[in-house]
């Protein structure tokens, strides 16, 4: 592959001339194309490298027997657009490689005309997308990609197109209550990408002044101002090759927010007191906990700078809007604090989960996480019980005084649960087990139990009409 790929820059350098040829060399896609006799007449460089064919060998050969696709046989997809005139677009198939190695792919075809407009040909693209397919596996059936775990509804739509955002390059803006995990979002995306080998640099823009943001964003040179002794790099070059998670974007001014414009524009920047520019590779993921188009409306954002930013947006739920994954939290913490404090602290009784259940969390999973840290200092072994938590906690809200209240309040927070999950999936109690992680028989017995009332119809009814 690297034979393939330092042959195919020095055909690049061989025909600079054509500036279709540059074009079609430097994109990602894989292109060939085929004359009237479905002969490959040309196949550029992506296509070499996806296919592990080097171009010589692939034109003028059947174009089936170089582009071995799941559809060839049956279901050809330039042969379609070459009878219809239609092109095809972001079609999925598989294809095989040199190697024998099965490869998903997305295909577009498109009519190859000449200068008089007649067909000539025609033209197939493609993409490999091994890396989304793998990340998709990888997050089937899970609720938990890195530190990240849910299983409501609103983070599965999260979840769902986390393989996709991972492998893209585009910034991302994340939208959320302080606490609600933006942090851990961006951290996830890094790690999920092809990036995920570089740093991932984080900073925060609003607990920094204006002046020492910038130097902190861009870096300084020597004698750039008193006491800049040496030069300093800025998290842009810290971030090299990796991701620069700007926190707070918000607070940021309309100065520096100039600044950040043009870096997310043209990719370059000068450090403070800097005469050159320096290029920077790096992927902007930004977030915020206040609406920033309403921030636009008030002028308070720049609204070009917006746009630069909210490339792909994702808005995470408050905790008070997802409860149903507080009991996976509450495991996922203390899995991570028996690990990084040697403890072997096996959960949370009842009763405390019945408090943590019936709390609104204004300070979101960060509050749930400080709770269970705090309950891991005086708990030594065995389960954490009521006296474990803190006392502002438990003093926020009525304490159940007897077991008897304590299992009202666990059997109506399930209750609860279980009735929405099943109003989302429209009564259809398969779907609704899936999505609360439990078999259908446990569903069953639970709608049975807590005397959940179901409508006459459920959702696989709609299907039958």
């Amino acid at each position: 592959m690297r034979k393939l790929h330092e042959k195919s820059k020095i055909t690049i350098q061989q025909s600079t001339s054509n500036p279709t040829e540059i074009i079609l060399e430097s994109i990602s896609d894989g292109v060939f194309t085929v004359d009237s006799s479905w002969r490959i007449t040309s196949f550029n460089r992506a296509a070499e490298e996806i296919m592990g064919i080097d171009r010589e060998e692939a034109i003028g050969r059947l174009c089936s027997e170089v582009f071995r696709s799941s559809m060839c046989e049956v279901d050809c997809a330039l042969r379609c657009t070459l009878e219809t005139g239609i092109p095809i677009i972001n079609r999925s198939a598989f294809i095989v490689d040199a190697g024998g190695r099965r490869i998903p792919i997305s295909l577009s075809t498109a009519l190859l005309r000449n200068e008089r407009g007649q067909v000539i040909g025609g033209a197939e693209t493609f993409r490999d997308l091994s890396l989304v397919e793998e990340l998709r596996k990888e997050l089937e059936g899970r609720f938990q990609a890195g530190d990240l775990v849910s299983r409501s509804t609103s983070m599965r739509r999260i979840f769902d197109v986390l393989p996709q955002v991972s492998a893209s390059d585009s910034t991302v803006l994340i939208q959320g209550e302080t606490g609600s995990g933006k942090e851990l979002l961006a951290r996830t995306l890094h790690n999920l990408s092809p990036r995920r080998n570089n740093p991932f640099v984080a900073i925060n823009c609003g607990a920094l002044p204006d002046t020492l943001l910038e130097s902190e964003l861009f870096g300084y040179k020597a004698g750039a101002f008193t006491g800049a002794d040496k030069d300093k790099p800025g998290r842009f070059a810290l971030a090299e090759g990796g991701t620069l998670f700007l926190d707070e974007i918000a607070e940021v001014s309309q100065a520096l927010q100039i600044r950040l414009l043009r870096v997310l524009q043209e990719r370059v920047y000068e450090p403070l007191g800097g005469t050159a520019s320096v290029k920077a590779n790096v992927r902007v993921i930004a977030a915020t906990n206040r609406n920033l188009a309403a921030q636009v409306k008030k002028g308070a954002f720049r609204q070009d700078l917006y746009y630069r930013i909210n490339v792909v947006r994702m808005d995470l739920p408050p905790l008070r809007k997802r409860k149903e994954d507080i009991p996976l939290l509450v495991e996922h913490f203390v899995s991570r604090f028996n690990r990084t404090q040697g403890k072997s602290i096996p959960g949370v009784s009842p009763q405390v989960m019945a408090f943590l259940m019936a709390h609104d969390y204004p300070g979101n999973i960060r509050e749930l996480e400080n709770i269970i840290e705090y309950a891991f200092v005086l708990c030594d072994q065995d389960r954490i019980e009521l006296c474990h938590l803190p006392d502002e906690f438990i003093a926020r809200d009525p304490l159940p005084s007897s077991a008897g209240e304590i299992t009202t309040a666990i059997r109506t927070v399930e209750a609860q649960a279980i009735r929405e999950a099943l109003q989302r999936n429209r009564f259809n109690r398969l779907a609704a087990a899936r999505e609360l992680g439990m078999h259908k028989s446990t569903l069953f017995r639970k709608i049975k139990a807590l005397g959940i009332i179901l409508p006459e119809k459920d959702g696989r009814h709609r299907f039958e009409q």
